[in-house]
């Protein structure tokens, strides 16, 4: 099995979240906390309370975490295309795999990161919707003081399935948007580029940004329920599981509730996957 598909995800990932982690932060905290008006008053409530390391919070964590996810979401679906079409990476250009056999590998993927990311996400997820500033002498603690001791106290608290809440949406939501996120990438570059040659840079990253804008908007409600499930048991258990949130979500802010977050979503999206995949192409060119 080739591992290189493995490292290039694993450099990739870590690239995007480092981009794409404040407008993360931003988009948790609209779709699981009612406090704000829109983005920008979440925006300028975040800084004003919390300082520009307030876009920050539970980073560190996946920095190692999500940079792992990645790294399993490239490598599964290269060689899982690979066991279907059996050609290699270089290869696919001059002996295209056909849109199915794309979709079928990017599901596998999307499924296999959606296990392994859940306990990672929960934890960020909880982190970054502690809004306490910086821990001052005398002021208010924090209910979590880093990702370890959030680990250990949902384990604690709420028992080893405590790190998988939301699991199931998390599935939901990788699973097919992630099929629809290679298809999207890969026939943009098709698209573009000549038959038999490798994408250009600019096409890598239009391609990149268009198919992470697509896999967002068809992710976003399993994405705001998944993030509601993650928060849930925190004071109590509020939802007794993803059809009651669902239905609950519904029911107290309408259909619009599914949708929170997708502006914020859409525009994270294209920078974040665009240089992504730029990476992504790159290592895996340098390296053969």
């Amino acid at each position: 099995m080739p591992v290189e598909e493995f490292v290039a995800g694993w450099i990739s990932g870590a690239v995007g979240l480092v981009l794409g982690h404040p407008f993360d932060t931003v988009k948790v905290r609209l779709q699981t906390q009612n406090t704000y008006r829109g983005i920008v008053d979440c925006v300028l409530k975040t800084y004003r309370h919390e300082s520009l390391l307030g876009f920050f919070k539970g980073m560190s964590f996946p920095i190692a975490s999500v940079a792992l996810v990645n790294s399993v979401l490239f490598g599964v679906y290269s060689n899982t295309l690979m066991a279907l079409t059996t050609t290699s990476h270089q290869e696919r250009r001059a002996q295209p795999p056909s849109y199915t056999n794309i979709f079928i590998a990017g599901c596998t993927g999307g499924l296999l990161q959606a296990y392994c990311l859940a306990p990672f996400d929960l934890i960020k997820v909880r982190l970054q919707n502690q809004t306490e500033p910086r821990v001052q002498p005398g002021s208010h603690q924090p209910r979590y003081r880093g990702p370890v001791h959030c680990a250990a106290s949902i384990f604690r608290e709420e028992g080893p399935q405590g790190l998988f809440r939301g699991s199931w949406a998390l599935v939901l939501r990788d699973t097919p948007t992630l099929g629809m996120y290679f298809v999207t990438y890969e026939g943009l570059c098709r698209q573009y580029t000549p038959e038999g040659q490798n994408p250009s840079s600019a096409t890598v990253l239009v391609a990149g940004g268009f198919a992470g804008i697509a896999s967002w908007i068809t992710a976003t409600p399993f994405d705001v329920i998944k993030s509601r499930m993650q928060m849930d048991g925190l004071k109590g258990r509020k939802y007794r599981g993803m059809l009651d949130c669902m239905a609950s979500s519904f029911r107290q802010e309408g259909v619009g509730v599914f949708f929170r977050g997708m502006t914020l979503n859409s525009a994270r999206a294209f920078p974040v996957n665009a240089v992504t995949f730029l990476s992504y192409e790159y290592l895996l060119r340098l390296w053969r």
